[in-house]
């Protein structure tokens, strides 16, 4: 299996690895919004197909926060996933001078946090951090 790795997605591609997680499709115009306001993207692509993805968002400052953490079903299990993560993981690191500290956060789907786990997240709650939350809003 050759699968390469480049920082473009489309949203047509960036839709279908959400729909095949079974999340919510986002609104083209706001999903270009998002891509284009990432601070780094990876997708990882097998014959031109883009099966994977993982976005790093945040302020530039000291928070950044891993979203769309995808691969395609049939294609879980073959370390694509542990890559992607690999490569968001080294950029927050590069990106940082010196003695700066940067805090990641990510919502990990249930059962998945063991997988987040390697690379040195922490499951909520725990100590002073409590459950993590989220919440859809659409305007009708």
């Amino acid at each position: 299996m050759n699968i390469k790795f480049t920082n473009k997605i489309s949203v047509e591609d960036y839709n279908n690895l959400r729909s095949s997680a079974g999340w919510t499709i986002i609104d083209p115009s706001q999903a270009q919004t998002g891509i284009n306001n990432s601070l780094y993207i990876v997708t990882a692509k097998c014959l031109e197909k883009s099966i994977g993805l993982v976005r790093v968002v945040g302020d530039g400052g000291y928070i950044c926060m891993l979203v769309d953490v995808i691969v395609l079903p049939e294609y879980q299990g073959k370390g694509i996933g542990r890559k992607l993560m690999e490569a968001a993981m080294n950029y927050i690191y590069s990106s940082l001078k010196e003695g700066q500290t940067v805090y990641v956060n990510l919502m990990s789907v249930h059962g998945k946090e063991p997988f987040y786990e390697k690379f040195g997240f922490t499951k909520r709650p725990i100590g002073n951090l409590g459950s993590g939350m989220t919440q859809w809003i659409t305007k009708n």
